[in-house]
């Protein structure tokens, strides 16, 4: 044991003294918190204000164009090429040219501007448009907008979950599938970044010839089992400091905008700090955002998070111990990475197939499919991963984790029995049928 700890050591600095390690711990952390905090900053510097000019060709929607938060309207006289021939002076944004019809009412119009318009531009004239001629063909069929109006209904959707001692809990299957969805990838992209480094490794101390001087103290296995551990704890800590990294970020940013967000949260998200507010509108709009508010908690203490956080680092560890031992004997097997191709194949494929069968997965996770595909072990690290968030029974997760644990040993058995072999053979060639003798011998 003493030999193996000396070689998980020899790998874990050497990988995290790398500037390469360096760089990507807080690359990451900056990455991710940039996905949700570049939205936030998005939203609250694009609030840029646009002048439009309405030409109004049919007559039809004089006032109806009204100014908005970020959008100021003039209505001009209804002669389009001498307005066009006053735009660039005009201190107008964009020119809204809405023509005349002769049978219905206008159902389009033309944007001219000297620069693309924002989609905000254009989702404004579109919904303003669409909401006056709805009016003019409700009130040519007699029929009473109020009426239609009051028609309309939102439907609000609550799903509970019943446990087995008669307990309720309100749960989300939208955050469920996003969880699960996240999870799974994050599995996948980490079995295939750290599994790739333990066969790079292999390969490069094998085309240096260290690995003969190596050999010499300690056995294959040792060797085997303390770079599969070693680069794991690298990935561990890499993944532990992208967390720890990325609540710092978001935390300092919240604290260095707070004053900024609630600004505009007390002004409704208006943001020209001039224009007073009603208390007839400014009321509903906080307790609005305070439902909102509160619904965010609810979403966040319906996940169980402790179960979320252990079953993540299990499925990771598991997944990534399992394939790494495969990846290092496929580097044991060849000299270059570019022979390895031929080997990754029947590796990669199961992890493929469970990407591939996730969105079958997310709507039907207690399905037969779902279920072996989360106990076998090439696929149970992604596909549990997914199935978690939305309960799983406590033997399903039993079952998995003790498959995936007996899948790791397998697999290690498995690679040292190539590792021994082809971790000294140089020169040549290696196929299937030469592999399959190295697994019966002795």
């Amino acid at each position: 044991m003493k030999k193996i700890f000396l070689i998980i050591r020899r790998e874990y600095l050497v990988r995290v003294r790398k500037k390469s390690f360096i760089i990507m711990t807080f690359l990451g952390p900056i990455l991710m918190a940039s996905l949700m905090i570049v939205p936030i900053w998005l939203a609250q510097n694009s609030d840029k204000e646009s002048r439009l000019g309405i030409v109004d060709e049919s007559g039809l929607f004089a006032g109806k164009f009204r100014d908005s938060e970020n959008m100021k309207v003039t209505f001009l006289s209804p002669d389009l090429e001498a307005e066009k021939l006053k735009f660039a002076q005009s201190g107008l944004d964009v020119l809204v040219y809405i023509p005349r019809t002769e049978l219905n009412v206008p159902e389009k119009a033309l944007l001219y501007s000297e620069k693309q318009p924002s989609l905000n531009v254009k989702s404004y004239v579109q919904d303003n448009m669409k909401r006056e001629v709805e009016a003019m063909k409700l009130a040519a069929s007699n029929i009473d907008p109020d009426i239609l109006k009051s028609v309309k209904t939102k439907i609000e959707v609550t799903t509970i979950k019943l446990g087995e001692d008669g307990g309720e809990q309100k749960t989300f299957t939208e955050v469920s599938m996003a969880l699960g969805f996240i999870g799974g990838i994050l599995i996948y992209f980490f079995i295939f970044l750290f599994g790739s480094q333990v066969m790079r490794g292999v390969i490069e101390e094998k085309t240096n010839r260290i690995v003969e001087v190596i050999v010499s103290s300690v056995r294959p296995f040792q060797l085997l089992m303390g770079k599969i551990v070693g680069v794991a704890l690298v990935g561990l800590t890499q993944f532990l400091l992208w967390v720890v990294l990325t609540l710092g970020i978001v935390t300092v940013f919240q604290l260095s905008f707070s004053d900024t967000l609630s600004m505009a949260a007390a002004d409704g998200g208006l943001s020209d700090p001039g224009k007073l507010v009603q208390t007839e509108i400014a009321a509903p709009v906080a307790d609005e955002m305070n439902q909102g508010v509160a619904q965010v908690f609810e979403v966040i203490g319906s996940v169980n998070w402790v179960v979320m956080i252990f079953s993540f680092l299990f499925y990771f560890l598991g997944g990534y111990l399992l394939y790494s031992a495969l990846f290092a004997a496929i580097g044991s097997a060849v000299d270059n990475e570019t022979d390895t191709q031929q080997f990754m194949l029947p590796i990669t494929v199961p992890l493929i197939l469970a990407i591939v069968m996730a969105q079958s997965v997310v709507e039907n996770p207690e399905g037969p499919m779902a279920f072996w595909l989360s106990i076998i072990p090439l696929t149970s690290p992604i596909i549990m991963m997914i199935r978690i968030p939305f309960g799983v029974p406590f033997f399903d997760l039993a079952l998995s984790m003790g498959l995936l644990v007996a899948g790791f040993i397998g697999a290690v058995w498995l690679a040292g029995k190539i590792y021994r072999t082809g971790i000294l053979m140089y020169g040549k060639k290696v196929t299937y049928g030469e592999l399959f003798k190295w697994l019966r011998q002795s």
